[in-house]
Formats: C-alpha cells, sequence, structure tokens
C-alpha cells in the first residue's frame, strides 16, 4: 500500500503537495495512484518518435501540469525540460528524458503496488 512516506523516499515534494489537496492525505495518495496508468507516457514517446513536436509539446505540457501539481518531481523533472525544447520545437535527441522519465515511472508504478 502507498504510503506518504513512501512518496518522500521516492523524492516527492509531498508537503507542497499536500498543501494542494487541501492537506487530505488520502486524496494525494489516489492521484498519485493514477499517474503510472496514464496512457500520456506512451502518447508523447510516439509523438517524439514521430517528430509531431506540436503534439509532444502539448502532451508534454500536459503531463508537466499534472506532475507539478502533485510534485512527483523524480518524473516532473525530465518531463520540465523536455516541455521547453518541445515549445520551440526543437529537433534533438529527446531519448535521455525518455528513458528517464519511463524509468521513474516505474519506480513509482512498483511502489502504488505493493
Amino acid at each position: 500500500m502507498l504510503t506518504l512516506n513512501d512518496m518522500i523516499e521516492f523524492g516527492a515534494d509531498t508537503e507542497t503537495a499536500l498543501k494542494r489537496c487541501a492537506g487530505k492525505e488520502e486524496l494525494y495518495l489516489r492521484l498519485v495512484k493514477k499517474v503510472p496508468d496514464s496512457e500520456e507516457f506512451e502518447k508523447l514517446e510516439a509523438a517524439v518518435s514521430e517528430k509531431d513536436y506540436d503534439k509532444a509539446f502539448d502532451i508534454a505540457h500536459g503531463l508537466k501540469g499534472v506532475l507539478l501539481n502533485l510534485s512527483i518531481t523524480p518524473i516532473a523533472d525530465p518531463v520540465s525540460e523536455m516541455t521547453e525544447y518541445l515549445r520551440n520545437k526543437e529537433d534533438r535527441d529527446y531519448s535521455t528524458y525518455l528513458t528517464e522519465m519511463m524509468s521513474q515511472r516505474e519506480k513509482l508504478k512498483a511502489l502504488c503496488n505493493e
């Protein structure tokens, strides 16, 4: 069962996130548990792979918002960096960001399924 301590150890800024959730730990954890199952991660990978940078930006920007609102820093950081490059439609190698994003997502998924 996912706990606040799990999220702290994962690197989330739970203090900030709980303020956004009116101090409701149960609500916060319920929202966090939805993140790893989001299809937006695969959609972002596909859009980047297809070099559809407008679509990739829209997806990354949305993901960034969710991740930052929940203060899931380990995933938010690579997505945030990618978002800024995608905003400018930069044709670059995004593999490092995508790999880190997916790796951290899998770690969060494992925490949620314990």
